[in-house]
């Protein structure tokens, strides 16, 4: 793909002719193609497989969906679709990503809007437009969110290092894809390492310290973090190299090692961040699978071996489910086993890129578990960043006040 070829632009929702289309994001990032969203049942398909992701897109997305939906079906001759008909088809959406609370809020509150019609009534004009300014709200909000998340991202990075006295330069490990690809743009996690490069790498930073590299994971078994991030960190120029899942207890060890180098860079790790599909009452989160080890990790580093590494949640307010009192209440999406038992990609020649192809990595017709999604508790999280302006901080019983 040609570097003029490229885009952060992951959802495309034309608010004069009511058309959505969305970056798939199965061929990044060998190739820019968008899907057309018609209908909620085409949002279904393109949260299930994946084209879509990151929580709060998929319930951007499928917003926007059931917009596209109704405006379809008020414009076509035989559009007689009744509220009791878009309610099944939320309750039918919902399922595409059950583990993601921001696509559950979002169709309840869309379920509120319907509530105060009869599920006999046929769809019009006034419902479509009550659903279309929330879904066109829900969008900027985010976005503007987005930018407030990575300031204060960037604020909580820098008293925690000036706190430690710490000086020269950092590190930050991240993991799956959490920026503009994953939102409505600028991103959560991702978000907070964008704006902390831009006010503190190396060249402008007017600290004792500046961020110098950033070390994504490959996020298996389906590559988020090599296929996405890394697409978003190249195209944003910050300096960064791609490590396998299980080579984080290694990379830690090796930059505290004033002997040893990666790459030539020594700058030692001093924060893990990631995103959130839900967060509970107490504070645990779920998120990537990978991540509850992320989080165990730092937590070894920094009691065993007297490393200080702070593990920063970054998500919305909209992902924090306040309903659900603790982690073990979530229920975990297990996805298909061949994502586990196969390899998808392009056939690559050089600079050509061919069809895509599968390639078996394990023994056919074995047992495989393939959760989504993993629940790191509270007690090793450091801080959660919301747009809200104070850092979310344990109390001195290790519990959060999300509320």
């Amino acid at each position: 793909m040609s570097k003029e070829s490229r885009t952060l632009q992951a959802i495309k929702f034309d608010r004069q002719n009511v058309t959505l289309d969305i970056l798939d994001q199965l061929v990044l990032p060998y190739s820019t193609t968008y899907i057309s969203i018609k209908s909620i049942d085409d949002a279904y398909n393109a949260i299930k497989s994946m084209q879509v992701r990151g929580a709060p897109a998929i319930a951007i997305v499928g917003a926007f969906a059931i917009v596209v939906d109704i405006y379809n079906n008020l414009k076509s001759k035989d559009g007689n679709s009744s509220i009791g008909d878009l309610q099944t088809s939320l309750q039918h959406l919902l399922r595409s990503r059950p583990t993601a609370v921001n696509l559950a809020n979002a169709i309840n509150d869309i379920e509120q809007i319907l509530c105060s019609y009869e599920t006999s009534e046929v769809l019009n004009e006034s419902i479509y437009k009550q659903i279309f300014d929330y879904a066109t709200r829900l969008y900027d909000d985010d976005l503007a969110n987005n930018h407030k998340i990575g300031e204060n991202g960037l604020k909580y990075i820098v008293e925690s290092l000036k706190q430690e006295n710490f000086k020269g330069p950092f590190s930050i490990i991240t993991i799956c894809n959490t920026g503009s690809l994953a939102t409505s743009g600028h991103g959560t996690a991702l978000g907070i390492i964008r704006s902390t490069y831009a006010k503190l790498h190396k060249e402008v930073s007017g600290e004792d310290f500046f961020l110098d590299h950033v070390y994504p994971c490959e996020t298996r078994p389906y590559n988020q973090g090599a296929k996405l991030t890394t697409y978003e960190l190249d195209y944003e120029k910050i300096p960064f190299t791609l490590i396998c899942d299980n080579m984080v207890s290694s990379l830690i060890q090796t930059l505290k090692n004033e002997k040893k180098d990666v790459h030539g860079k020594t700058s030692p790790v001093k924060f893990i961040i990631v995103g959130a599909d839900r967060i509970v009452r107490n504070g645990d989160a779920a998120n990537k699978i990978g991540t509850f080890q992320l989080a165990t990790i730092a937590q070894y580093f920094n009691s065993a071996q007297d490393t200080k590494i702070k593990f920063i949640v970054a998500a919305p307010r909209t992902t924090i489910d306040l309903n659900t009192e603790t982690g073990d209440e979530i229920k975990i999406e297990e996805r298909p086993h061949k994502e586990l038992t196969t390899l998808v990609g392009p056939v690559l020649n050089g600079s050509e890129v061919g069809d895509k192809i599968t390639v078996g990595i394990a023994t056919p017709g074995i047992t495989v578990w393939n959760p989504a999604f993993d629940v790191t508790p509270h007690g090793l999280i450091d801080s959660i960043i919301t747009e809200d302006p104070i850092a979310y901080v344990k109390d001195k019983n290790g519990n959060y006040n999300l509320t």
